[in-house]
């Protein structure tokens, strides 16, 4: 079942196109809710604004190096190793979460546009990558919604009681946990419900990627180049805070 592409034996109740469209929907919803809340937030205009004030403010300027190193530094600590997370926990279960779900988006995308039916057969290790990556979205997100949100954690509010922040973590295990589900339910032959699971699945998807407006999605794109322009102002004099990393949210 784990080495076997889900998404091949679509072809049953659905054309081969089907999900292929939907992948190029996502990624337009994606595109389009990014750029609603940079609007909606003046993200870009404070970019803007800010990078002017810290240049104004610097006491030396940066060469092109200096700054390559300080755009891998920032890959490297806040990207790949969720440095500003000082609490041990928290990053353990956000890299489970980021690199399970970079797992999970890639395969997908492979599978469904590279190996859409049997009549191209699909290495085992990229259906197998895909369950990886579902197992570590599930143990780090569920991890983080039980355990570690902040509104729970550190504000004593009952674990289902659910605010905007938590639209993105919820509608993600919704969506992992029903791939997960119609996986499993696929495989024993059973067409009727996995059309229902199948359905629960497209629908948490697409609340995922449909709500960037609104969830912590648009973040993934947000906090590197906030990141990033930090090191810049501490590295250039510009900036007047301590050159410290705070837990994130």
């Amino acid at each position: 079942m784990f080495t076997s592409n889900p998404f091949a034996e679509l072809t049953v109740f659905l054309p081969t196109s089907a999900m292929q469209i939907y992948i190029a929907l996502m990624i337009f919803a994606v595109f389009v809710g990014t750029v609603a809340d940079m609007l909606h937030k003046n993200s870009a205009k404070y970019f803007v604004l800010r990078q002017k004030k810290s240049q104004a403010a610097a006491t030396r300027k940066l060469s092109g190096g200096e700054k390559a190193s300080l755009a891998i530094k920032t890959l490297a600590v806040e990207v790949a190793t969720a440095g500003e997370f000082c609490n041990v926990q928290r990053r353990i279960s956000h890299l489970l979460m980021f690199y399970g779900f970079i797992l999970y988006l890639v395969t997908t995308v492979v599978m469904i546009f590279g190996y859409p039916t049997h009549a191209t057969p699909t290495p085992a290790i990229i259906p197998l990558l895909w369950n990886i990556g579902v197992i570590m979205l599930l143990i780090g997100g569920y991890w983080f919604f039980f355990l570690l949100r902040v509104n729970v954690a550190k504000d004593g509010q009952p674990v289902f009681r659910l605010v905007m922040a938590d639209l993105f973590i919820v509608t993600l295990l919704g969506s992992v946990t029903f791939a997960f589900i119609w996986e499993i339910v696929q495989s024993t032959g059973n067409l009727a419900v996995t059309k229902v699971v199948f359905g629960f699945y497209i629908l948490f998807t697409t609340m995922l990627f449909g709500s960037v407006r609104w969830s912590k999605l648009a973040h993934m794109f947000f906090k590197p180049v906030v990141a990033f322009q930090r090191r810049v102002e501490e590295a250039s004099g510009a900036s007047t805070l301590p050159a410290t990393h705070n837990e994130g949210s």
